[in-house]
């Protein structure tokens, strides 16, 4: 079980993955270079990964990928 103060360290964590997440994938739509497109997008999908395992602590029973 976690504490309340964990649950808002864990809030303010997804929070900032998905800000993460949506800004490298934004940048990764804007520009026209194929190599900034691909680390754009290599890092938002590492931001995804662990958004998905700051989740699990949230939901231990459910299975993310």
């Amino acid at each position: 079980m976690l504490t309340q103060k964990e649950l808002l360290y864990l809030e303010d964590a997804l929070s900032a993955e998905q800000l993460a997440m949506a800004k490298l994938r934004f940048y990764a739509e804007q520009t026209n270079d194929p190599q900034v497109r691909e680390e754009c997008q290599n890092l938002a999908n590492k931001h995804q990964q662990h958004y998905n395992k700051l989740l699990k602590h949230l939901n231990p029973n459910q299975n993310l990928q």
